[in-house]
């Protein structure tokens, strides 16, 4: 079993930064993808930014050039550095892990992004 626990979320002004993290814990051999997903009331959940193997990333239009994603692969954590927050960006924020050996990926429990001023 695979564990994922998100962390960083919180209220910030318009412009400002937030890091999210996401840790992974459990039976863990090797992590082929880590991903962000993002969720607002009513709206469909949608991919915010993902990460390989090979340090691959991609980034939806909406946050390129202001979102950064990352990793620590000694410590099983992915990060998503969020620059110049807009209201837009108010959402639940989830990581997904795509593990080796696995069929189906591993969610966290989401953190709640709120801009507002």
């Amino acid at each position: 079993q695979v564990q994922l626990v998100e962390s960083g979320g919180g209220l910030v002004q318009p412009g400002g930064s937030l890091r999210l993290s996401c840790v992974a814990s459990g039976s863990i051999f090797s992590i082929n993808a880590w991903g962000w997903y993002r969720q607002a009331p009513g709206k469909q959940r949608e991919l915010v930014g993902s990460i390989t193997r090979g340090a691959s990333r991609y980034y939806a239009d909406s946050v390129k050039g202001r979102f950064t994603i990352s990793r620590d692969n000694a410590k099983n954590t992915v990060y998503l550095e969020m620059n110049n927050l807009k209201p837009e960006d108010t959402a639940v924020y989830y990581c997904k892990a795509t593990v080796l050996g696995r069929s189906a990926d591993y969610w966290g429990q989401g953190t709640q992004v709120t801009v507002s001023s």
